[in-house]
């Protein structure tokens, strides 16, 4: 058995939990999750249908990017995360999806304003969407760029990746990540709800305010602040 079935497990039930939370058609998205101590990380195997993925077939990686272990070609956008990973190495897991509203607001180039208090329970800032790439960038090692792209949005607008675990590629699609694959997924799943609720927002009042201050501040410490008291924990 290989000594990273434990690793091909768990980034299996994270893709797995794609489609059935309804951010995936067919083979449009991907997760990927760390082993630190080895220095590898776990990814789907590029164009496999979520119907016959298996354990199995899940590919290990090192951080270059090289395979490690599996016979399928990993995911086509595993540059993306391995450069993720190496360089912010507070994060577990990551995920990709092309969710449809999340999509959307990469396609309009546009940010996700923090319009309530749904957005403001997981974070202060609106959802940044990345500019598109340059066409020299896009000719060369396009998805290794889409990595640094990421990383140059936030660095640009001094957003930490501990806190705001959510990006937009402009024209291209969202990438989320957590602690773990799990919160990935989490954060994946709530990304395309905020896009969801600000669309509809957006459509119904155009010109709609942003959320008031107090209100970020008061939704989002009582979840995560240093006196927080959501949930039983």
């Amino acid at each position: 058995m290989s000594q990273y079935q434990a690793l091909k497990q768990t980034c299996y039930e994270a893709n797995m939990q794609l489609p059935a939370l309804g951010l995936v058609l067919f083979t449009f998205g991907n997760a990927s999750v760390v082993d630190r101590e080895h220095q590898v990380f776990a990814i789907k195997p590029s164009g496999v249908p979520y119907a016959t993925l298996r354990p199995d077939d899940i590919v290990i990686v090192d951080l270059e990017g090289r395979v490690v272990e599996g016979d399928k070609r990993p995911s086509s956008d595993t540059k993306t995360h391995a450069l993720l990973f190496k360089e912010w190495p507070m994060i577990g897991g990551i995920v990709h999806t092309h969710s449809t509203y999340a999509t959307a607001w990469a396609q309009a180039q546009a940010d996700i304003p923090i319009l309530g208090t749904t957005h403001a329970d997981h974070l202060t800032a609106d959802v940044p969407c990345a500019p598109p790439m340059s066409d020299e960038l896009i000719a060369g090692d396009y998805e290794h760029q889409t990595g640094w792209q990421i990383i140059q949005e936030f660095e640009k607008r001094g957003l930490s990746p501990a806190e705001v675990e959510m990006i937009l590629v402009g024209n291209h699609a969202p990438f989320t990540w957590g602690k773990t694959v799990e919160k990935a997924v989490y954060h994946s799943a709530v990304l395309e709800e905020l896009a969801r609720l600000a669309y509809l927002s957006c459509t119904l009042r155009p010109g709609v305010a942003r959320l008031k201050d107090a209100l970020i501040k008061k939704h989002y410490e009582r979840k995560h602040g240093a006196n927080s008291y959501y949930g039983q924990s």
